[in-house]
C-alpha cells in the first residue's frame, strides 16, 4: 500500500518562507514522477511543481510559483521537497504530494497516488 506523507505546512506572513517535504512508503516510487499540487475550497487542484523520475527536462513549475518555489528530490530517501519563498496570500492552500508515471501525466493531473495534504496559511 503506497503512502505519501507531507510535512511542513503551517502559517507564515506574506513574504516569508516555508519548506514542505513528502515521504513515500509502501512501494518503490523511484521511477515515478513526483510533484506537488495545491487546492483551495471550490477550486480544482493546481499543479505547483514536479519532475520526472529520471530528472530529464529538469523541474517543472506552475506559472504562479516560478521564481519563488523550488522543487527537489532525494530519491534514496524517498523524499521530495518544496521550498516556498516570498509567499503571497494567493499561495494559501492545502498542498498535496503526488506520484504518477510521467511528468506529462503529472502536469495533466493524472495522478496515481496522493498524499493527505498539508495546510499552508499566509497572512498579510
Amino acid at each position: 500500500q503506497v503512502q505519501l506523507t507531507e510535512y511542513g505546512g503551517g502559517s507564515v506572513q506574506a513574504g516569508g518562507s516555508l519548506s514542505l517535504s513528502c515521504v513515500s512508503s509502501g512501494k518503490d516510487l523511484s521511477r515515478y514522477a513526483m510533484g506537488w499540487f495545491r487546492q483551495t475550497p471550490g477550486k480544482e487542484r493546481e499543479f505547483v511543481a514536479g519532475a520526472a523520475w529520471h530528472g530529464g527536462g529538469g523541474n517543472y513549475y506552475g506559472d504562479s510559483v516560478k521564481g519563488r518555489f523550488t522543487f527537489s528530490r532525494d530519491t534514496p530517501k524517498n523524499t521530495i521537497f518544496l521550498q516556498m519563498n516570498d509567499l503571497k496570500s494567493d499561495d494559501a492552500a492545502v498542498y498535496f504530494c503526488a506520484a504518477t508515471g510521467t511528468i506529462a501525466d503529472m502536469r495533466q493531473a493524472r495522478i496515481d497516488y496522493w498524499g493527505q495534504g498539508t495546510q499552508v496559511t499566509v497572512s498579510s
